[in-house]
């Protein structure tokens, strides 16, 4: 299988450097920039434990041919039409892997290019770029979830499977990975909404007097979303959810409240924005989704003011 991953970021670069360990026929798509920096220095890995460097094949997209079979897209949401626009050369051959937040990526690109081409995937990592260029994990989070959305895709999802089971992250194959994405969003939109809001931790929100209510709220509000789009949150992981959400403690935050106390674009509309809408045919109650949206819309807007 010739895998080509759009972008060496936080998602694409930690990943596809451990596929890569692992023996997998990896190609990076990359701006100018980036793959002049790669392809001279390599991508360099930054774990807690130590570091390691990879010396990937990459391409840019004038050099694109119509050779993969899989390609994955690990840009952050806003970026996605952007990164689209750099596969033009890569033709109808290969299936995409989206692993981007929310969900409305996936009617995009199912829009675009038919469902059929369109598997569904979950990456968990908390990762960055530093300033040398390297991809720099934070914590011990890693691990990705994939699967097929339709029987054309299951062949090829399941090899992908095995590639990702030779390699040293955790990985799950999602019988109904629609289902994952849904559970993902809701844990993140209500992660995103009380970290930005609150401009704290989760230890430090659910220390005050009201905090762990709040966020309780909150993913109630995300849950009723969910299952009003028939995907209800099953009670194991609701329970899991939120013992996250409220652990006293705890020094989680969303890499929205980071981005957004960094002056950098965030994912708002796509993570907190396109959940509210979901719920608004349906008439689901969701204040607080509502004004943790406003609130990064305002700050968005006054950053671009």
């Amino acid at each position: 299988m010739k895998i080509l991953i759009v972008g060496a970021g936080g998602v694409g670069g930690y990943f596809g450097a451990k596929l890569m360990e692992a023996g997998a026929d990896i190609t990076f798509l990359l701006r100018e920039k980036r793959h002049k920096l790669i392809s001279e220095n390599g991508l360099t890995i930054e774990n807690d434990d130590g570091s390691f460097t990879v010396h990937p094949k990459s391409v840019t997209a004038d050099q694109l041919t119509p050779d993969y079979d899989l390609i994955m897209l690990a840009p952050k949401s806003y970026d996605l039409r952007d990164s689209l626009g750099s596969l033009e050369k890569a033709g109808g051959k290969g299936l995409f892997l989206p692993f981007l937040n929310g969900f409305n990526h996936l009617e995009f690109l199912d829009e675009k290019y038919g469902k059929d081409r369109v598997m569904g995937g979950v990456a968990h990592i908390a990762a960055m770029i530093t300033e040398t260029g390297a991809v720099k994990r934070m914590g011990d989070l890693a691990g990705l979830i994939a699967g097929h959305r339709t029987p054309a895709q299951e062949a090829t999802a399941r090899e992908f499977a095995g590639l990702c089971e030779k390699a040293d992250f955790k990985f799950t194959y999602s019988e109904d990975i629609e289902q994952s994405l849904w559970e993902k969003w809701v844990m993140l939109a209500t992660l995103a909404a009380m970290t930005t809001l609150c401009l704290g931790s989760v230890g430090e929100i659910v220390a005050t007097r009201h905090g762990e209510e709040m966020a309780r709220r909150t993913h109630g509000e995300a849950c009723a979303i969910a299952a009003a789009n028939g995907h209800p949150i099953p009670e194991k992981v609701k329970e899991g959810q939120l013992a996250m959400l409220t652990r006293e403690g705890s020094p989680f935050t969303a890499s929205m409240m980071r981005d957004l106390v960094g002056g950098l674009r965030t994912e708002h509309e796509h993570i907190l924005g396109d959940l509210v809408e979901k719920g608004a045919p349906h008439n689901i109650d969701c204040p607080l989704l509502k004004i943790a949206y406003t609130h990064m819309a305002v700050a968005a807007g006054q950053k671009q003011g």
